[in-house]
């Protein structure tokens, strides 16, 4: 990164959390001659199974995924972020197969992973090497009994321990990545119990427990501090809890363990709204700490390990809060950045991650009545269940489906037909940085059973393609109003933000069910404000959204960005859409505002306009229509989507 990026960084942080980076520092020079060898461990035992007949509970369909996804991994064939691989039945842990690059070895803190020039796309390498593609192996042979995907799984570890000694190569850098493969491990040794080789290949493995010390040494070490304490601290608590108690062999145990635990009790207080939902405001992320939290419960759990209220009072918001914000076939609110990441995966392609979030909320916690129903099954739900141990939780939830989200600026407008509106009225992110929060604000997201409408366009790509990054991330790339060319919140780089628009909600009434009312506001733009109303009314089926600015004369650009099922035909400033629904024909008009010009744009490169990105590394064009204009003499600008009768 350059000198400015640093500079920009330091000025985010606080004096402690420079103390403490600045110690950081001292530490890695010290442990680049120093590495001590792991206490010697002897008669070690692996206890936290599950209990019996805990597999025979998984759903046939469930396990039929899981086996098909197995097969297909015993093969070699894999996909990560939109990269098709066949190379996993003996891979390269340091390989890019997206740049064909191969990362550099050496002291882990020397090697500059941000350079896609040096070391390749490193999520391309860091995500097999969560070892959670191991996950989906090993459960299949809890299932099964097929001993062929527990030794692959054996081959497979050893593999990486070899290649990977502590504190040497590209995946001892980031602690996130360390704390999702010490869960893989705990879950890979429980799944394992009935193979004959997997005390073998853990406890009495001495390279196995060298390995897991150092996993936990170094995430003690160098926990991520201040304006970086959101989603990677609790994947490095999560991470650090389950192997302190469920590898209970060390020393330093018991140590490790109670610290995970305050660590992660303050962090999911301090990343989580009262309301439930995830201060990132980034919906996967909610869905990552969410499974982070009820894992490592689960592992408290079964190691007898007393946990706080506040942990499963968080997780209970969460889930609640969840269950409120998705839409009639259980997807949530697209927002904010996403990256596909997951704290455990033991299912097979085609599970409804959602889905199985809320099987497992009902499992653990009991569902509300409002909350919608969950067809779906998966192999997850019967594991976590089984270990967690059910218990009532003092705390009233909410009596009917909450619509607003105050402290979390989210609005969900509902209609009939199973129209859904989101509407965005809350903070810039989280923390100083705000570093997965996009420059959104006032934007709306629209679905017509849960069809993208108007559309989140999605994220992308993080490292190594800036302006794909900056786009995404960007005002234009939202369904909101651009003034004088500017982003709302100013960046200072790909995971920094350096000015945070505010928002206000000023209404947010749901109560009538003919008409459910919203009005915010943003202060992003400096001499100006933007203000945006929309009305959902049910007779009509209609959404009217009116943009307001105060302030001098400026440019204006209004994007409403097409999901990429949805066909439009622009004529004059009205655009009538169509798309398929279970084989069924349906359509919207929308009706834009007369003073602007508008123009539909669609897969555009230089500079990127019109695409949507349905998971990391994927992308494909869409339609987005954009309106210029100014703000000279006008009291609004006025967008109505009607969905009108369906035959």
């Amino acid at each position: 990164m350059s000198a400015g990026w640093y500079l920009r960084r330091l000025s985010r942080m606080a004096p402690r959390e420079i103390g403490g980076r600045a110690r950081d520092a001292v530490r890695r020079r010290r442990w680049r001659s120093s590495l001590p060898d792991s206490p010697g461990v002897s008669g070690a035992r692996f206890t936290a199974v599950l209990p019996a007949g805990t597999t025979a509970a998984v759903p046939p369909d469930a396990a039929k995924r899981l086996i098909a996804e197995a097969d297909r991994l015993m093969a070699g064939h894999a996909e990560f972020f939109g990269v098709v691989r066949d190379d996993l039945v003996d891979p390269d842990w340091c390989h890019d197969p997206k740049t064909g690059r191969r990362a550099p070895w050496g002291y882990a803190f020397d090697v500059p992973y941000r350079s896609e020039d040096t070391v390749g796309d490193i999520k391309q390498i860091w995500e097999p090497s969560r070892h959670q593609y191991l996950t989906v192996l090993a459960a299949a042979y809890a299932i099964t009994g097929d001993e062929r995907y527990a030794e692959r799984v054996a081959e497979h570890l050893r593999s990486w321990w070899a290649a990977n000694a502590p504190l040497r190569g590209v995946h001892w850098i980031s602690g996130i990545e360390l704390g999702i493969r010490l869960l893989s491990w705990v879950w890979i040794r429980r799944l394992l119990e009935g193979w004959p080789g997997a005390a073998g290949l853990f406890e009495d493995n001495p390279v196995a427990l060298d390995q897991i010390w150092h996993h936990q040494r170094w995430l003690a070490a160098f926990p991520s501090r201040g304006s970086s304490a959101n989603n990677h601290v609790i994947a490095e608590a999560a991470g650090q809890f389950a192997a302190a108690c469920a590898f209970d062999w060390f020393p330093s145990s018991a140590r490790w363990r109670a610290d995970a635990l305050r660590s992660l009790e303050r962090h999911l207080r301090a990343n989580t709204f009262g309301s439930g939902l995830n201060r990132e405001l980034a919906t996967e992320y909610h869905g990552l700490v969410l499974e982070l939290g009820l894992a490592a419960v689960a592992e408290a759990d079964a190691a007898g390990v007393p946990v706080p209220a506040p942990v499963r009072l968080v997780l209970l918001r969460m889930t609640d809060a969840l269950a409120a914000v998705v839409d009639n076939r259980l997807r949530p609110p697209r927002q904010g950045d996403a990256d596909d990441g997951h704290g455990l995966i033991v299912d097979g392609t085609g599970t409804d991650r959602w889905a199985s979030l809320l099987a497992t909320g009902d499992a653990v916690f009991g569902r509300l009545a409002w909350w919608p129903e969950v067809t779906g099954s998966d192999v997850r739900t019967p594991l976590l269940a089984a270990l967690i141990r059910p218990g009532a939780i003092e705390v009233t939830r909410p009596a009917s489906r909450p619509a607003h989200f105050a402290d979390a600026g989210m609005t969900v407008l509902r209609g009939p037909e199973e129209i859904w509106c989101r509407c965005d009225g809350g903070p810039h992110g989280f923390l100083s940085i705000a570093a997965h929060a996009h420059a959104d604000a006032l934007s709306v997201e629209v679905r017509h059973d849960g069809v993208d409408v108007l559309a989140d366009p999605g994220t992308y790509c993080y490292h190594g393609q800036p302006e794909w990054r900056r786009y995404f991330r960007s005002t234009l790339g939202h369904n909101t109003l651009q003034l004088d060319g500017d982003d709302q919140s100013v960046s200072g780089g790909p995971f920094l933000w350096t000015r945070h628009a505010r928002s206000r909600v000023l209404v947010a009434d749901t109560s009538d069910e003919s008409v459910a009312r919203w009005y915010a506001e943003h202060d992003g733009y400096q001499g100006s404000v933007h203000r945006r109303r929309a009305e959902l009314t049910a007779a009509s089926r209609e959404l009217r959204i009116v943009d307001e600015v105060r302030g001098p004369n400026r440019s204006v650009r209004l994007a409403f960005h097409l999901g990429p099922a949805i066909t439009a035909e622009l004529v004059g400033n009205r655009a009538v859409l169509t798309w398929t629904r279970d084989g069924e024909e349906r359509s919207a008009v929308l009706d834009l505002p007369g003073q602007l010009s508008w123009q539909a744009h669609r897969g555009e490169s230089d500079p990127p306009l019109g695409w949507y990105s349905a998971g990391f590394g994927r992308k494909e064009p869409a339609t987005t229509l954009v309106g210029t204009g100014s703000t000279d003499g006008t009291e609004g600008f006025v967008t109505v989507l009607g969905f009108g009768s369906q035959g």
